[in-house]
Formats: structure tokens, sequence, C-alpha cells
């Protein structure tokens, strides 16, 4: 049985992503908020309170790898869920360059003469080889990474708290009289918006939660929202209490290596900004990791290339890895490690990702209401989760318009790879059409070009898929049909019902189906009876006997008295 990842080793992970952003998100929303930065920062503990619910319910209900892109996949059409994917990735390259850009940006600042971007690709380099490593070793350096962090963060807090005390309260005073540029509201909107950066690897947990043992995954959540509630108010305070305000916007960048030099010395200095190499560090640790289970569930669902799934020894997808490293490598060469122009993809990105696993969750409640899940979030805190980071995204393209340029010119050709899969059929048969104008239709190009591409749509329809059915009426039976024509390429259609002993198929069932075959001449529908209990076993033995992989058979949302969580079935997905 394969090794699962305790609450530390868990939290670890995703927390080296949320925790790192104390080292820039404090100080970036003193700049837009001034002296009520702590105050905005607080606001954004607020809605990350409300999203641990939503996540906690959705995932709760859908313990699979996959955040939103699984959240959506299960309630609403396979192409949102894809668009859901395409962001979350987009943040993920985007967070692990800016990571490992500024950890050695930090490291350049002890080391002078370090080559900048050669050493970030040398350390995207050294996280592509944990990871192809394998969780448990991934999780292990993210835990040394974790631990060291929350103690040089409680160490600097107590040096700063113990100066403060030692020289008085004139410069807290002092920056709380200075006047600012426009309300006290709009400062207070600018900081939220800038500040919700800091909550990025929020989202993390839930791509890697089927590697996690059960009960784990909403405790990350709570940790993670803890560390973010304490120590970024608490740090934009201490700062403000002091340092003057001139200062803090001149030392933006390394605002807590500064705090660390002014209130122990030079010593908590390097402490600091050795601190601050490891967690970035571990920020794009995070990355591989979430995006190594996001894009595992994408290509089992037929959203990217196959080739992807090949794994070593050691159980771990290392092509996903490899292009990875790649892709980060050539927006890293791209940008030349450009913060502003990172930021752009990233911030759009990861912010409405956050929109669309909230989108993920309301749709759970309407469209899989009896799905059984431990907690539920309430309706009005779902309302104000989404209105809180709608206007942090609306913030931040304003406070920065050439970043929404710089994100589409990113997202359009991460979209093309995954629309051409989602729509290859379509594409192929315009191809096709298209050269019967260009070649003549006898000629023996044209002919070598039809069968290529005759051979490659028969090949993509050749998959079969499965719908289980309890017994179900003929409607609820030709929604699952036009689902999986909707969403799927296939020519092929099992509905399997399984009878436990002394149970019989009723009348219609049969001649509703045959029906139903001749209603969609373009797919086979095949209607086979069963013996025995469904059940994860059940389900593996007819994977086993058609040569249909689970991730392609399809159920019926279950009710409360199901006896299964849907974690135990593997990879089967809800459609009605």
């Amino acid at each position: 049985m394969k090794k699962r990842l305790n609450q530390l080793a868990a939290t670890a992970i995703c927390g080296n992503d949320i925790s790192s952003s104390c080292l820039y998100v404090s100080g970036l929303a003193i700049v837009y908020a001034g002296q009520y930065a702590w105050i905005s920062l607080l606001m954004v503990a607020l809605i990350l309170f409300l999203f641990r619910k939503i996540y906690g319910e959705v995932v709760g209900a859908l313990p699979l790898n996959g955040g939103a892109y699984n959240a959506l996949l299960n309630t609403t059409k396979k192409s949102t869920a894809s668009f859901a994917a395409t962001l979350t990735v987009l943040s993920y390259m985007a967070t692990a360059v800016i990571s490992a850009s500024e950890s050695v940006k930090y490291a350049h600042s002890l080391w002078h003469g370090i080559p900048i971007i050669y050493t970030t690709i040398g350390l995207l380099s050294v996280f592509m080889l944990i990871v192809i490593l394998g969780i448990g070793e991934s999780s292990k350096v993210a835990t040394g990474i974790f631990i060291f962090h929350l103690s040089s963060l409680t160490l600097l807090c107590l040096f700063c708290t113990v100066y403060l005390f030692q020289n008085g309260f004139d410069n807290l005073i002092t920056n709380f009289k200075k006047p600012i540029e426009g309300s006290i509201t709009t400062a207070l909107f600018f900081g939220f918006a800038a500040a919700m950066l800091g909550i990025s690897g929020f989202e993390s947990s839930a791509n890697y939660v089927e590697e996690q043992q059960e009960g784990v995954f909403p405790k990350t959540l709570r940790n993670m929202w803890i560390i973010v509630t304490i120590f970024n108010p608490l740090i934009a305070f201490l700062a403000l209490a002091i340092l003057p305000l001139s200062t803090i916007y001149n030392e933006n960048e390394t605002l807590l290596s500064f705090m660390g030099q002014t209130s122990g010395g030079n010593w908590l200095f390097y402490l600091v900004s050795i601190d601050a190499v490891f967690v970035l560090s571990g920020a794009v640790l995070t990355s591989f990791v979430g995006v190594g289970g996001l894009v595992e569930r994408m290509t089992l669902d037929r959203i990217l290339p196959k080739f992807l799934l090949k794994k070593n020894a050691k159980g771990s997808s290392y092509i996903i890895f490899i292009s990875f490293f790649f892709l980060c490598v050539t927006i890293l060469l791209f940008t030349q490690g450009n913060l502003k122009a990172l930021a752009g993809v990233y911030t759009i990105a990861f912010l409405s990702v956050m929109i669309l696993f909230a989108i993920g969750n309301m749709l759970l409640k309407i469209n899989r209401k009896n799905l059984p899940r431990p907690e539920r979030a309430n309706n009005l805190a779902l309302f104000v989760a989404i209105l809180g980071v709608t206007l942090a995204l609306i913030g931040n393209m304003v406070l920065n318009p050439p970043y929404l340029g710089i994100f589409i010119k990113y997202l359009i050709p991460t979209l093309f790879i995954v629309g051409f899969m989602l729509y290859r059929i379509q594409i192929l048969t315009t191809v096709l059409k298209l050269m019967e104008y260009i070649i003549p239709s006898n000629s023996p190009v044209f002919k070598n070009i039809d069968n290529i591409i005759q051979k490659q749509i028969r090949h993509i329809h050749s998959q079969e898929f499965i719908f289980f059915t309890n017994h179900d009426d003929v409607s609820t039976i030709n929604k699952a049909i036009q689902y999986i024509i909707k969403n799927e390429h296939t020519k092929r259609l099992k509905i399997i019902t399984v009878l436990k002993p002394d149970f019989f198929v009723p009348v219609n069932l049969k001649s509703d189906i045959d029906v139903l075959d001749r209603a969609y001449p373009n797919v086979h529908i095949e209607f086979i009876e069963e013996h025995g209990h469904f059940g994860p076993e059940k389900i593996k033995e007819l994977s086993k006997k058609y040569q249909i992989p689970v991730h392609f058979m399809f159920i019926g949302s279950p009710g409360e008295n199901f006896p299964y969580k849907i974690q135990e079935l593997g990879d089967v997905r809800l459609i009605i």
C-alpha cells in the first residue's frame, strides 16, 4: 500500500508556499495601505477563513487530485473544468519561477557574484529531481524547510517585540499620525488587493489530496490559515512599530531581513535571509508537487497527451515534471526573471482559480446536493468569499493594467494545447475538409493524408466508456448519454447494471436502452447485466474484464446511504 502524507508533511508542502508570502506581502501591503496594512492583512485572513469551509466541502465530497479542475469536472462541463486547470497550471508555472528567482536574489544579497538566471535554472532542476524521486522524499525536504522557516519567523517577531519595548512606541505613533493619500477606505481596498497574493499555496493542498492520510486535508487548511492570520498582520504591525514608513518603502523587497538587522543585528539579518532562500525554494517544491497531481488527473481524462503518464520505478510521473521544468525555464528566459512580468501571470491566474473553485462549490450544492460531505459552506459565506476575491482581482488590474496583457500572452498558447485535445476530432475533420479543396481527392497525396487522419479519428473514438445505472429511468440514462457525447470522444458506450442476488432488471429498461441506441446512431450503446455487489472490487473486476480504465467509468451522484466513499471507487466520475 502506498505510503501517505501525515499532517506535518502535507502541511509543509503547501505551507512553504503560503508562509513564504510574509517575505513580501507585509511590505507590499504597507506600500498600498500605509499604517493600515495590518487591517488589510486581517481582511485577507477573514476571506481565507471562509475558503476553509469552501475547500473543505468540495474536497470532502470529491477527495480526488485536481483542485478547481476536479470540482468543476464533477459538477459541470469538461471544457469549463479544463479552463480552470489551465489557469492552475499557469499559476504554478509563475509561482515556481517567481519563488526560484526571488530565492536566488536573496542568496545573491548574501553571496555576490552568483549568476541569477543560471542559478535559478539550477535550483529548478534540483527540485525537479527531488519530485522525480517521489512524494515521500519531497515531503522530507519540505518538512525541514517548513520547521526552519516557522522558527525563524517566531524568532524575528520576538526580537522585534523586545526591540519595541526597549525603544518605546514613538515610531509607531509617528507612523499612525502620518496622513495617507486618498481615503482610508481606498487604502484598505488596495492594501487588501495586494495582500491577497499572500494566500497563494492555499489551493495547492487540494491538488495532492490523494497522497494525504484520511482526515489530513482539512487540517492542512486550518494550519495554513493560522499561519497567515498570525504572521502576516503581526509582521506588518511590527514593521510599522520599529521602522519609519519611508524606510519600509525603500526596503520593501527585503523588509524582513532589514527588520532582523534592526532588532537583532547582523546574525539575525543573515538568519532571515538564509531562511528566505530556503522557504522560497520550498515554494518551488510546492509547485512541482501540485502540478504533478493536477496534470496526471488531466491526462487520465484525455485532456493532455497520454505519454505524460509514464512512471519510473518510484511511481513518479517523471515526464510531467521534466516538461514542467522546461516550461518554467522557457518563461524564465523569456522574461529574464522580471518579477512584474511574472506577477502579471501569477496574480490573475491564482485569483481566478480561487473564484472558479468557489463556483465549483456553488455547482456542487446545486448539481450534487445529495452527495455526502463532511462539512458545508454557508451560502452567505460563499457569496462573501467570491465577492472578496473578485474585488481583489479587480483591484490588482486597476493597480497594474499591463498585467492583464502579459497574462493573456501566456494563457492563449496554453489554452490552445488543451483546446486541441478537447476538440481534436472536430479539428481533424475540418483539416480533412480543407484538404479536399486544396488537393484533388483522387490524388495519392490526398489518399495518404485521408488514411492517416481517418485512422487517428478511429483510434480516438475507439475508447469505450461505461455508465453504471442503478435501474435508473430512461430520462436519467438519456442525460448521461448526452453528457458523454458532448464531453468525450467515443463511439462506444456500455451501460451496466450490477444486480444483487435475486434482483432482476426492470422489464422496460432493456427496451428503453434499445430506443436510445437507435436515437443516437453515431454511438453504439450496449446494455449489460452483471451479477454481484456494486463497489470498488466490482469496478476493478469490470475494468479488467472489459479492458476499460476506471477513469472512463461514470456514475450518477450517490445519496447519503451509499456504502462507499467516492475516493474508494477510484477515478470514477460523477456526471448526473
